[in-house]
């Protein structure tokens, strides 16, 4: 059965969002003071051992069974030469994927996670969304129960990739459309446009924001409007994690622009969030912020894929060893500082 089978179904969801194990939490949080360590001393890993105690609802959380969710679609909007690369190369990479070769199959693996790659009709791009609706509903549905599907009620961490060109222009016009401001601000080099491209890429975007300036602004209607296959399907799968008590690492600027319109009308939806890290793509530092997301590392990735979250899993990964098998000062003998 669908997750979401009407918006009235995705509303609804978004509008009673779980919360976190505040008991399970607070566990955690007395284990890590009991610990031969200085009190705050591992610093933000501490905080990533808290985190995953309260959504996986155990004092000593652990990622036996992580999975990254890859998904790829293709832009009608890719007509107007906004990318570096033809839409051609979106089915060349999954390919890419399904053969081991890429940069998320190698760090998939060292982060010990099971990679799903789920191409959405790369056959049928979205409309052109700067003279119509990017979805139909019942296609805007289908991807975010796409998104759903690939969260098992029973994962311990779910990490979310994408892959199409011309999304980084959906993207920015998503970031647009749900927290304001102008093309400039949101749309960057992407898959490393030049100067003429990028110049593309924000009348792209202005046009979109014009068209659809009339639509109503909620968050299934923005989706639809002027995002992507891929990056529904990561906002369903957000929310569906949400639902089934998983908590979910974020790649990118893409990935994180599929939250921007679930946040505008739910701001809590983040609290199951780890954003990765921080791209050098140009708004998702912007995002972040607007996003109340801090994130984990700072690599000048750009990539994509979940690459980025990857590494960030690998450090959750350590956060997690040190919270479960460390000593408390009890164990070891130790006298407890005061």
């Amino acid at each position: 059965m669908s997750l979401f089978p009407t918006e009235a179904a995705f509303d609804a969801a978004l509008a009673s969002l779980p919360r976190a194990d505040l008991a399970c939490r607070a566990a955690a949080a007395a284990r890590q003071g009991q610990l031969t360590k200085p009190a705050g001393s591992l610093g933000r890993l501490e905080e990533i051992a808290i985190f995953l105690a309260g959504w996986q609802r155990r004092a000593r959380p652990h990622i036996d069974r992580g999975r990254a969710a890859v998904f790829a679609g293709n832009h009608g909007v890719t007509r107007h030469g906004v990318s570096a690369f033809p839409p051609i190369v979106t089915a060349q990479m999954v390919a890419n994927f399904a053969a081991g070769g890429a940069a998320i199959n190698a760090l998939a693996g060292a982060a010990g996670l099971d990679l799903h790659v789920v191409p959405i009709d790369l056959d049928r791009p979205t409309e052109d969304f700067t003279v119509a609706a990017a979805m139909s509903q019942t296609d805007c549905l289908a991807a975010l129960n796409c998104g759903a599907d690939m969260v098992d009620p029973g994962l311990d961490l779910l990490l979310l990739g994408e892959m199409g060109i011309g999304n980084s222009t959906a993207a920015a016009a998503l970031c647009q459309r749900s927290f304001g401001g102008s093309a400039r601000e949101w749309v960057g080099a992407g898959t490393g446009v030049d100067a003429h491209g990028l110049a593309m890429k924000r009348q792209v975007v202005e046009l979109a924001m014009a068209y659809h300036a009339d639509a109503p602004m909620t968050p299934f209607e923005t989706l639809r409007r002027v995002g992507g296959r891929e990056i529904v399907a990561i906002a369903g799968a957000m929310l569906a994690a949400r639902h089934r008590h998983v908590p979910v690492v974020l790649d990118g600027f893409i990935c994180a622009a599929a939250l921007a319109p679930l946040a505008v009308a739910m701001p809590t939806i983040t609290d199951h969030i780890i954003a990765g890290h921080r791209s050098a793509e140009a708004g998702h530092g912007r995002l972040l912020d607007r996003l109340g997301l801090r994130p984990l590392l700072d690599l000048d990735m750009r990539l994509g894929e979940g690459s980025g979250g990857a590494v960030a899993v690998a450090v959750i990964r350590t956060a997690l060893a040190a919270h479960d098998q460390m000593a408390t000062f009890a164990d070891a003998g130790v006298s407890a500082g005061g």
